[in-house]
């Protein structure tokens, strides 16, 4: 049974950091390279959206709200997704989740304060 686990939320100030991880379990290395991963984030009172996408053999996609100041890894063997956030804003405040293909994670809490 394939499931998505994300730990690294967490409250930080403005201009601070946060690494929220992404495990994904119930599958081999060979599958989790097989589809699409991204990170996706939900703030209160709005759709949810894309933070970060990759396919293997393509460039990530990033949501240019980002700006250069989010960087998404992907490794291949341990089957985590990594999603690396620097001078995070308050507008960053929202529920992250990770995708695996049409897998989703339960979703971490990222709140940024001035």
């Amino acid at each position: 049974q394939v499931q998505l686990v994300e730990p690294g939320g967490g409250s930080v100030h403005v201009g601070e950091s946060l690494n929220p991880t992404c495990r994904c379990t119930g599958m081999s290395e060979f599958v989790f390279t097989q589809q699409r991963v991204g990170w996706y984030r939900r703030a209160p009172g709005r759709e949810r959206e894309l933070v970060a996408t990759n396919v293997i053999g393509s460039n990530t996609l990033y949501a240019p709200f980002v700006k250069g100041r989010f960087t998404l890894s992907r490794d291949n063997v341990k089957n985590t997704l990594d999603l690396q956030m620097t001078n995070l804003r308050p507008e960053d405040t929202a529920a992250y989740y990770c995708c695996w293909g049409t897998s989703w994670g339960q979703g971490t809490q990222v709140t940024v304060s001035a």
